[in-house]
């Protein structure tokens, strides 16, 4: 039986390559991507825990700020690349300059001239550093600690090619769901409440922007093959902040367990009050709004690590 040309297009499938894709967000990446039937290929330094191993992903492990370590890539037919590579400690300066600064030139080294369709860099919205709530992308970014200047520095690099690059910049908040390390906050509050245990935190006044994993997928899918946004920079969050200590009481009423010790941790010098982000871009740009409500998405959420202690 013959095939007809439109058909076989049907039957291409699409490569997408996720740099840190043994971590939080690269595993949901993957897992929605092998959803669709695309050949997923994670790259990290690490192979993946068994918490986020998925089968049907090819998992590579190399160093992105060594370029002859991910050489390989460039013989690896790929249609999008998603950056979401790095670390959760910052402390060390050069490893965090290296991870996302020269890891960021090394990646677009190799696929420069590999005609892929979009290159989605993973910023931070700590790159606004002391910006004023709601942070807008076209304010000047003042980052303070290392992780937002090298993520800024990252960006600009970016900015300033002189050659045209499908590339596209994502500024997300905190992104909450399952499968997230418990050095994060909304997993450490969770199993601190499961377990019953007195736990340390502030005084939970800073309001925080907090964004459903499924909300931030939906929004890297709407970003590829999307022209429309390609050489901008989109903030990614649900675009309402709230209060900490709401967020912990509200763990702890749902959870029926846990006690939060209020004023234990001091918070930093330098950090805000209030950050949140202006989201009118990403309506613009890729037509996206976050659907699942903080109520929706932290019962989802205490479930699955729920489902963790039977």
């Amino acid at each position: 039986m013959k095939i007809n040309n439109k058909k076989k297009r049907k039957l291409i499938k699409k490569t997408i390559l996720i740099v840190g894709g043994s971590g939080f967000l690269g595993y949901h990446l993957s897992k929605f991507f092998l959803k669709k039937k695309w050949h997923v290929i994670s790259l990290s330094l690490n192979p993946p825990s068994k918490f986020r191993k998925l089968v049907n992903v090819k998992y590579f492990n190399g160093d992105v700020s060594k370029l002859n370590q991910i050489k390989f890539l460039s013989k690896i037919k790929v249609d999008y690349v998603i950056n979401c590579g790095g670390y959760v400690d910052h402390s060390n300066k050069k490893k965090t300059f290296n991870t996302h600064v020269n890891g960021c030139k090394n990646l677009v080294k190799i696929f420069m001239n590999k005609k892929i369709k979009t290159f989605v860099q993973i910023g931070s919205s700590t790159e606004y550093g002391s910006v004023k709530s709601p942070q807008v992308e076209n304010k000047r970014a003042k980052p303070t600690g290392s992780y937002g200047k090298n993520k800024l520095m990252a960006n600009k690099f970016l900015q300033n090619l002189k050659i045209f690059f499908p590339y596209i910049i994502i500024r997300p908040y905190q992104i909450y769901g399952s499968h997230q390390d418990n050095n994060r906050l909304i997993p450490f509050i969770i199993n601190s409440c499961l377990e019953d245990k007195k736990f340390p935190c502030t005084t939970g006044v800073q309001y925080r922007d907090f964004l459903f994993i499924d909300d931030f997928v939906s929004s890297i899918d709407k970003c590829l093959d999307n022209k429309k946004c390609y050489k901008q920079i989109i903030n990614i969050g649900f675009g309402k902040p709230i209060k900490v200590k709401k967020i912990i009481n509200n763990i702890k009423k749902i959870i029926k367990s846990g006690d939060p010790q209020f004023g234990k941790i001091l918070m930093r010098n330098y950090e805000q009050k209030k950050v949140y982000p202006c989201i009118k871009k990403a309506f613009k740009y890729i037509n996206w709004r976050p659907k699942v409500n903080l109520e929706k998405g932290l019962n989802k959420t205490i479930k699955f690590y729920k489902s963790l202690k039977k």
